[in-house]
């Protein structure tokens, strides 16, 4: 019934989306088999996109010709840009998404991408010809051929939910899990564990109290993810709160602990550190009389509130009497329980950079099943292997970003190098070259590397061309054009500075901490005049590129000198067994995850210095 594909994607999550729609755009002829097309990259969890590092990575799947930033801006209810009070490495964009309307403008997107099909059903098997990929078989009992498979089943591989001492079947709830497919990759030779995540109650928002909690509103001008025209920025925009808890309510939920699957051990897989539950955060930090919580609206015309930060698997009558002692909720009606939910991941050392498996040619591995966590971390990972898969079909050179390139290359390199025993969360502390990494200049990192594969359209170049040289235009004339000492002192004492005592160039000015251009453009006519021929985000670029000028440059010297060891390509053949020198850590380490270069395998855990030197003069470097 259906015929051969380049690319089957199995599943329809935030990772397949973004995978199935790269490929397609690169001219495979790609399926997306999911479980249901209702719910095609579904906010599983809270409903917002972005945050620390994941706002980066959403700047970064945009500018690489991606997704999720156009459906997050034509979804967003609220934009925040996070971590203004520190420097521009560290601002992270973040909306609070309407989650409907999300999984909607995702499925026209797909659907509007050519060369795509799409199939509704369970994939059981995957069929292998030779240690080579050669299709799937389904629950339906079709054989589907194609020269190559990319895994990104979510939370559903053998899934397990937990309310209290109730055991649900699921990936989500309501939803079937998949099972069989991960028994049959663990006869192939991959070594597979069990992780955990987790989910709050969903509240009625006409049973909340409003009137006693703190209000969060949205950015005073919001801005957006996507660097494209195809998206606007908000004009109207839904609030969040913060509530607390408080003693009351953890002296109610510690009533739960003997029926909580967290902590009888009917729960096997590990959570994740950075977003542990209400009973674990109760647990492990008994000295905190409270607990801060966000009720965060899940869309423009729903009563719906998910709250962010009471994630539970206790019994539903406990987390709807602990919720009832909060203040603001004394009245609470829930829709549902929050519940744990445990499934299947593979150790992503198995993983080629390119996201392709070592045992078996052309399957590749996208999201949870890695070990990750997060809607963004998922997405890029799917991009990623699209694009990999579709080169690698076309018998082109593969397409990875290095640690100095993207979020995106530290997110694949610390999997696939050290690989995770925990859900992986990305942060701006993994990047060790975040001054470069910021989410301002994703465009100008990864357009024209985009543009180049064949993903990124002309008009995305084109706009990143003109914005590189009008950058350059400004940079130009605040180094070179002075103003006069009261211009100059207007703009510093206006903004609480020490004045000049002569005049100077533009640039002395704004080097200075507390000026920024928009000060200098209202003391200044002639920048201002000079500055209305450019967008917002030019100018802003400029100034970035001049404040921060000696820590870019300085950062970027590092990347020379470190980028050595990255351009010392490893041969995927060499035989570790004969380098007698190296530790016998090292030698274990070494032959499980084969590095491709010296630079990676000095990141490997218990690849020391003199192993690397050993590697080294083994080259005859």
């Amino acid at each position: 019934m259906l015929g051969k594909y380049d690319i089957i994607v199995v599943g329809g999550g935030h990772a397949g989306s973004e995978a199935a729609a790269a490929a397609a755009n690169l001219g495979s002829r790609v399926l997306l088999i999911t479980l249901n097309m209702q719910n095609i990259a579904q906010m599983s969890c809270n409903p917002a996109m972005g945050g620390v590092a994941k706002g980066q990575v959403v700047r970064e799947i945009d500018a690489l010709g991606g997704y999720s930033g156009i459906v997050a801006d034509r979804s967003a209810i609220q934009f925040r840009m996070l971590n203004r009070s520190k420097g521009p490495a560290m601002w992270s964009p973040r909306t609070q998404n309407d989650r409907a309307l999300f999984t909607i403008e995702w499925r026209k997107i797909l659907e509007s991408v050519p060369n795509m099909d799409f199939w509704q059903d369970m994939v059981v098997d995957i069929l292998i010809k030779k240690d080579r990929v050669a299709g799937v078989k389904t629950k339906m009992g079709l054989d589907i051929k194609s020269d190559a498979v990319i895994l990104s089943n979510g939370t559903f591989l053998n899934g397990k939910i937990h309310i209290g001492p109730t055991q649900l079947s699921g990936g989500r709830i309501g939803e079937e899990a998949s099972v069989g497919l991960s028994e049959r990759i663990n006869e192939f030779g991959f070594e597979k564990g069990r992780m955990k995540t987790g989910t709050p109650v969903r509240v009625d928002g006409r049973s909340i109290d409003f009137s006693k909690l703190s209000e969060q509103a949205g950015d005073d001008y919001p801005t957006k993810f996507s660097f494209s025209n195809l998206t606007t920025p908000l004009v109207k925009q839904r609030s969040c709160f913060i509530a607390y808890t408080n003693e009351k309510v953890h002296e109610i939920l510690k009533t739960g602990f003997a029926e909580s699957p967290m902590f009888n051990n009917r729960i096997k897989g590990v959570g994740p550190r950075y977003c542990p539950s209400i009973e674990d955060k109760i647990e492990r930090f008994s000295d905190r009389n409270r607990h801060q919580l966000f009720v965060e609206p899940e869309g423009w015309d729903t009563i719906e509130h998910y709250i962010n930060g009471f994630s539970s698997s206790l019994p539903d009558h406990i987390q709807l009497k602990a919720l009832r002692k909060i203040e603001g909720f004394e009245n609470a009606k829930i829709f549902r329980p929050g519940y744990a939910i445990e499934y299947d991941y593979f150790d992503p050392m198995q993983l080629k950079n390119t996201l392709e498996t070592k045992q078996i040619e052309n399957l590749y591995f996208t999201g949870q099943i890695n070990g990750t966590t997060g809607y963004e971390e998922a997405a890029a990972q799917g991009l990623m292997a699209g694009i990999n898969a579709a080169l690698k079909l076309k018998k082109e050179k593969e397409f990875i970003l290095s640690r100095s390139d993207a979020y995106i290359g530290v997110l694949i390199d610390d999997l696939v190098t050290k690989g995770t025993s925990e859900p992986y969360r990305l942060f701006t502390s993994r990047a060790e070259y975040r001054i470069l990494l910021r989410q301002d200049n994703a465009d100008l990192r990864l357009t024209e590397k985009s543009y180049h594969i064949g993903l990124a359209d002309k008009e995305r170049y084109d706009r990143v061309l003109e914005k590189k040289e009008n950058v350059k235009k400004i940079i130009k004339f605040i180094e070179s054009e002075g103003a006069t000492l009261e211009e100059l002192n207007n703009a510093i004492t206006n903004n609480n500075g020490k004045p000049l005592r002569q005049k100077g160039k533009l640039k002395s000015v704004l080097l200075r901490p507390e000026i920024g251009m928009q000060a200098m453009m209202d003391s200044i006519p002639k920048l201002k005049i000079f500055a209305q021929q450019f967008d917002n985000e030019e100018i802003a670029q400029a100034e970035i590129q001049i404040k921060y000028q000696t820590y870019i440059e300085k950062e970027r010297d590092f990347v020379k000198k470190l980028s050595r060891l990255e351009g010392i390509i490893i041969p995927e053949r060499i035989d570790y067994e004969k380098i007698t020198s190296l530790s016998s850590e090292a030698l274990e380490k070494l032959r499980k995850i084969r590095p491709t270069s010296i630079g990676q395998a000095g990141r490997i855990s218990g690849v020391t210095p003199a192993d690397v030197s050993i590697l080294l003069v083994h080259l005859g470097r």
